[in-house]
């Protein structure tokens, strides 16, 4: 079970890392480019992230699981539980809320970055806060129950 602890903790928390330096750091900075070289940049974030993380919120959410399975009925099972629901109205939310949005900006117009579309991405932002907070909040269950 060590193993899949660590495998765990280092999916999770290497997930989260790189949710949060995007709300943190990336957008920040994004926010202050010129509109053209913004779109550009926004755009290819969305494209290469866009791509990336859906395995990666399934290949979490799986190990999630298999960690909640061989736990159920021990110690900390229930908050494995939790980390699992958490995680799994993550990426719902994300599929109905967050990733359309992402699409529509992977697709603008390197040269522009209209009005609507910087709406659209303050307001991506804005749910990816609240996602990253979600996410902190599901390894927080975890990792107290593992160590239970």
């Amino acid at each position: 079970m060590l193993v899949l602890d660590v495998a765990t903790t280092v999916c999770i928390g290497l997930l989260i890392g790189v949710e949060f330096a995007v709300s943190a750091f990336i957008n920040p900075i994004l926010a202050k480019l010129e509109a053209g070289a913004r779109a550009e940049a926004v755009g290819m974030f969305a494209r290469r992230l866009g791509f990336v993380m859906p395995f990666w919120y399934v290949g979490s959410l799986l190990l999630l699981l298999a960690g909640a399975v061989l736990r159920w009925h021990g110690a900390g099972g229930s908050l494995l539980l939790a980390a699992c629901a958490i995680w799994v109205a993550v990426i719902v939310a994300t599929l109905l809320v967050l990733v359309p949005i992402n699409n529509r900006i992977g697709r603008l117009d390197a040269k522009a970055f209209p009005a609507e579309a910087q709406r659209e991405h303050r307001t991506w932002d804005r749910w990816h806060r609240v996602r990253v907070a979600a996410l902190a909040a599901a390894a927080v269950c975890f990792l107290v129950a593992v160590r239970v």
